[in-house]
């Protein structure tokens, strides 16, 4: 079983992601559209059952410009969203800054909430934990899409490569719409694509 994780197509960086429902930018259509046409020329490379994505409108929209060329079955849920950063969700970074000056994911301590929020330690469990439920779930199912956001993706590569993980440390590259693919066989899971955008590199 081959799982691959995309990013949603760029969406406003005037405006704080997490919970949001920011849509995503018309780059971001555009990148989106890149990477579906990529996919529909090589799909007897990505043979993909089935799509599971995060529930956030940057999501949908980038799972709903996708499908339109894999037309395969669609679950959408709640256990994919990004952390939740409460109160400051799709607010204006300058609003934010007036309200909660110097307030960042990566000066949260790992146990401290986000107003309204979840901490930095309650995403990664919520993500790890989430993970494994989805991969036992589609057991059954072949290869599948995930389409989620940075944050997520950056805790299942760490937590599959058995690398340290903090909101203090460097998220490791991912592109907007870039893929990064995950075998899965008995007990064996490696990544093999890791920020894949070739399509998005050319003209």
């Amino acid at each position: 079983m081959i799982i691959y994780f995309v990013r949603h197509g760029k969406d406003d960086d005037a405006y704080r992601g997490g919970w949001s429902n920011l849509q995503i930018t018309e780059e971001g259509k555009k990148q989106v559209k890149k990477l579906a046409d990529y996919l529909e020329k090589n799909k007897d490379k990505f043979i993909i059952r089935k799509i599971i994505s995060s529930d956030l409108e940057r999501a949908r929209q980038t799972t709903e410009i996708i499908n339109k060329k894999l037309n395969v079955p669609v679950e959408y849920t709640c256990r994919l969203r990004e952390m939740n950063n409460g109160d400051i969700a799709g607010m204006l970074n300058t609003e934010v800054e007036k309200r909660y000056p110097g307030l960042y994911y990566n000066t949260l301590d790992i146990d401290e909430k986000y107003p309204g929020g979840e901490s930095p330690i309650e995403f990664y469990n919520r993500i790890v934990n989430d993970f494994e439920d989805i991969v036992k779930e589609n057991k059954n199912t072949g290869n599948f899409m995930v389409i989620t956001h940075s944050g997520v993706i950056n805790i299942i590569y760490r937590y599959i490569n058995k690398m340290e993980w903090s909101n203090k440390i460097k998220s490791i590259k991912i592109a907007n719409a870039s893929i990064y693919s995950l075998r899965i066989e008995k007990n064996k899971r490696e990544f093999e694509l890791e920020n894949f955008k070739r399509y998005l590199e050319s003209e």
